[in-house]
């Protein structure tokens, strides 16, 4: 009989320390995630602010593959009495998705993950799985088949506009592109066509009378790119570029710069961890609309160009960086330095730091022209202004405390205008 109620006590103790509900914290690093969509659609499981109160940290990553679509990336971090489980889930959505369709494929991989999990709880009963494709619809097709009609190549155009005006001021904008690019695991083809029109007119009053002044500025350009493959660590290629702007007084700029570039990491580990360097030497034609500060209508230039950038992706917070150098052979004071990082660290449970930088040290405006700019075209802007560097800066810290719970919906007075 002591045995018995031994065994039936033992058997209590064990029930009570089965977890009432997964605690999880998604982590919607540089993904877009829909986590209203996400707690109404899986309420078997606690949603918490706290990752480090939660029994599962899901770091939710993507990057954008060859045919325009992404590649989303799930890993499941276990934690606290799950500490020893680690998974990884992939999925791809398709170019033209829309964001219902995104959110319903999200939606599925989360649950994916998350059942065997949830399976180790009181919640156990929550869990449907179907494992039945329908014959009837497209989804019954062979994924892994190789051949595509396009044979891999992509093509995008687009065009925007927008318009500003006043009783004084008025401004508008036109701007279109059309792009095709080809993505493989050995090659990276792209090219890009760019043009731009813009026109502004601000009229004020003058001892003459009232004066209008009228401006405007054109850009078009070319951009090609060509990228080998060598290994999971090299890559070889170029890029070419022809560019004329008024407003940078380039008549016509082309650009020609083979590159070499090695990846610290396997190439394959882009979603959680990404270093290269790059190095490459190339040439540059110039013409300019006026002459400039060095006296030049045209000129042939060599020169020489590296970036280092690094992205981490981690529980610890994400950093993304990126630094630039490139100067002319013919005078090295003719440089350009910048470096760019935005990075957000989670100290603790509810306490990050975040922060964006961006500067440049600038000492290669060659194409300024010679004759400087008029009050009017500095106020209005028609030409661009020498400056020896430009800097952009935001941080701060978030701390928050109180309820780790994260459950509920509630939509009342949402408004479309929230973001105005």
């Amino acid at each position: 009989m002591l045995v018995f109620f031994f065994l039936l006590s033992a058997s209590i103790s064990a029930q009570d320390k089965t977890p009432q509900k997964l605690k999880v914290f998604i982590d919607c690093s540089n993904a877009f995630c829909d986590l209203q969509f996400i707690r109404t659609e899986i309420n078997v499981v606690d949603f918490l602010l706290d990752r480090v109160a939660a029994d599962v940290h899901v770091l939710i990553t993507q990057q954008r593959n060859g045919s325009g679509g992404r590649q989303y990336q799930m890993i499941y971090y276990g934690q606290n009495s799950f500490l020893h489980t680690r998974d990884t889930l992939r999925f791809i959505t398709d170019p033209n998705a829309t964001d219902f369709e995104l959110r319903d494929k999200m939606l599925k991989y989360l649950k994916l993950g998350l059942a065997p999990l949830v399976a180790k709880t009181n919640q156990a009963d929550g869990i449907s799985i179907t494992m039945k494709r329908d014959v009837s619809t497209d989804s019954a097709r062979d994924f892994n088949q190789t051949k595509d009609e396009w044979n891999y190549w992509v093509f995008r155009v687009g065009g925007n506009g927008h318009i500003n005006m006043d009783q004084v001021y008025k401004n508008s904008e036109l701007r279109g592109n059309f792009r095709f690019n080809r993505t493989t695991d050995d090659w990276k083809i792209s090219f890009g066509f760019f043009g731009g029109l813009e026109k502004s007119s601000y009229e004020y009053e003058t001892d003459s009378g009232p004066l209008e002044v009228v401006v405007k500025n054109t850009n078009y350009s070319f951009e090609h790119t060509l990228v080998k493959s060598i290994n999971t660590h090299w890559s070889y290629g170029y890029q070419v570029s022809f560019l004329n702007n008024t407003f940078s007084n380039y008549k016509s700029r082309v650009y020609i710069l083979p590159q070499v570039e090695y990846s610290f990491f396997p190439y394959k580990d882009v979603n959680n961890r990404f270093v290269t360097i790059r190095y490459g030497i190339g040439a540059q034609s110039n013409i300019y609309y006026d002459t400039t500060i060095y006296n030049k209508t045209e000129e042939m230039l060599l020169g020489h160009n590296a970036e280092l950038n690094i992205s981490f992706n981690q529980k610890w917070g994400v950093i993304n960086t990126g630094i630039s150098y490139r100067n002319y052979f013919h005078d090295w004071k003719v440089n350009n330095l910048g470096l760019a990082t935005q990075m957000e660290v989670r100290v603790t449970g509810g306490l990050s730091f975040y922060i964006y930088l961006f500067g440049g040290l600038v000492h290669d405006q060659i194409y300024l022209p010679g004759e400087g700019a008029s009050g009017e075209e500095v106020l209005s802007r028609q030409r661009q202004l020498e400056s020896s560097y430009n800097f952009e800066t935001f941080f701060g810290i978030n701390y928050r405390f109180g309820t780790k719970l994260n459950n509920f919906i509630n939509p009342r007075f949402n408004s479309t205008f929230d973001d105005f």
